[in-house]
Order: structure tokens, then sequence, then C-alpha cells
């Protein structure tokens, strides 16, 4: 099996790690979002912080949805080197996300990880596809 069909497995259960600790979060957000707050907070704190990090996941989503429709159209699939960034950042966001849920970090923390793991990775799609498919370039 060569390098970079390995990849395409690897690339999808990366993110598919990524995509269902998001979903975790959704779920279990009371927590984290308590994490944030001080020991006596307001509720207008609480929904405060709550509505940034529905947003936060949210975009989180949409990104996911990019990157999946890049994938799944086959436009990226055996791109290496689109693959080599999306395996190394989505396994780097499944790792410090776990911790983020078991060890209830700061809500800001989730805007770093955010920031490397989502939208550096569904750029890097977002270019590839309209590479493909507006300026009419190769796949491979």
């Amino acid at each position: 099996m060569s390098v970079i069909n390995s990849l395409v497995p690897a690339r999808f259960l990366t993110l598919t790690a990524h995509l269902v600790i998001v979903i975790t979060i959704f779920w279990s957000r009371d927590n984290n979002i308590r994490a944030c707050l001080p020991l006596d907070f307001t509720d207008e704190q609480y929904r405060n912080e709550e509505t940034r990090l529905v947003i936060a996941l949210s975009v989180t989503l949409g990104l996911f949805a990019v990157e999946l429709i890049g994938f799944f159209s086959g436009v990226t699939m055996f791109k290496s080197n689109q693959g080599l960034l999306s395996v190394a950042a989505h396994c780097t966001a499944s790792v410090c996300l776990s911790f983020f849920v078991f060890q209830q970090w700061e809500c800001w923390t989730y805007w770093i990880i955010f920031a490397f793991c989502s939208v550096v990775p569904a750029l890097g799609e977002l270019v590839q596809i309209v590479a493909v498919l507006g300026l009419k370039k190769k796949p491979m």
C-alpha cells in the first residue's frame, strides 16, 4: 500500500474522531462553560460564555462540512499535501479537545485549537477545491 493510499483512511479516521469530539463538547458544554467562569458567576455571564462556545462549535461544524465535501467528492482525497495537513491537524485537535473535555480547560483555549486545527485545514481544502473546480487544474 502506497503512502498516498494509506493517508486516505488515516485522514478519514482523524477527521471523524475530531468530529465526534466536537459533537461530544456540544453535549457536555455545561461543565466546560462553568470552568470558564468565576465561582460566583451570574446568569448573564453564563449565557455569554455559552453563546461564544456554541458559535465556535457551530463554525467548526461548518468547516467540517467544507472538508468533508472536498474529501468525499474526490477533489482532495488523493492530494498528499492536503491529506498530511488534515491528518496532522485533526489528530492534534482530537488529542487537545479530549483534554479540553476531561480536564475542563478554559474556553479561550478552544479558540486556539480551532484556529490551528480547524481553520487551517479548511482553508487548504478551499484552496484545493477552487484550484480544481474553478481553475480546472488536475486533481493529482
